[in-house]
């Protein structure tokens, strides 16, 4: 779905810009490698402070190029800032169903920061509860999860990093959602990117 050539080429049609949010230890890295496990992916390895890497994702005609952003370390000593949620067109804020202290810290913590620094307003959101793997250890339950992702007014889905369960389905019914919303495909246009540099570098006159 993806290849070196295509980016070197700026062979997408949008670029969007995915973060994953929540406390330490909920599987924010694990869900975003498990993604990229499945799918052909482009990225630097792994940086101090926050890792991000390029993923390539087709949906129907569309040519998708996914930066996904991973603030895995930074919550611990709260400086995840406005820098990484500035221009974000999706945000994956997830949480750990067999710890509610991460579920409850959603609302306490992280939907507050959203509220702060996301720049996008109309960015779309999904609330994860991840390690469904651990069934027997569950102590947020499915309904609990779906309430509070009505009352965030954000999408809701359940995953296993693990096993790879609702893994490629979270970030693609993400993808689909923003390919609704006009605004923030108009931001993340390739095309009209490449048409402002064009004018930019124009030597009139």
């Amino acid at each position: 779905m993806g290849s070196a050539e295509g980016e070197r080429n700026g062979d997408y049609d949008y670029s969007l810009k995915v973060l994953l949010i929540g406390d330490s230890g909920v599987g924010k890295s694990s869900l975003m490698l498990s993604f990229l496990s499945n799918l052909d992916s482009l990225g630097p390895p792994p940086t101090v402070g926050v890792d991000f890497r390029i993923k390539y994702l087709t949906i129907g005609d569309k040519k998708l190029k996914i930066t996904i952003w991973d603030t895995a370390g930074q919550e611990k000593f709260r400086t995840i800032t406005g820098s990484y949620y500035r221009g974000t067109h999706g945000i994956i804020m997830v949480y750990d169903v067999t710890r509610r202290d991460t579920f409850k810290n959603l609302v306490d913590i992280w939907a507050k920061e959203v509220a702060i620094y996301s720049t996008n307003h109309d960015c779309i959101k999904v609330l994860v509860g991840n390690k469904v793997d651990k069934e027997i250890d569950r102590k947020v339950t499915r309904e609990e999860g779906i309430a509070l992702a009505k009352e965030m007014g954000c999408m809701f889905i359940e995953c296993s990093a693990k096993t790879g369960e609702n893994v490629s389905r979270c970030f693609q019914d993400l993808a689909i959602e923003i390919l609704g919303v006009p605004r923030l495909l108009e931001e993340a246009s390739n095309k009209s990117k490449v048409k402002v540099s064009a004018n930019a570098g124009c030597q009139c006159g």
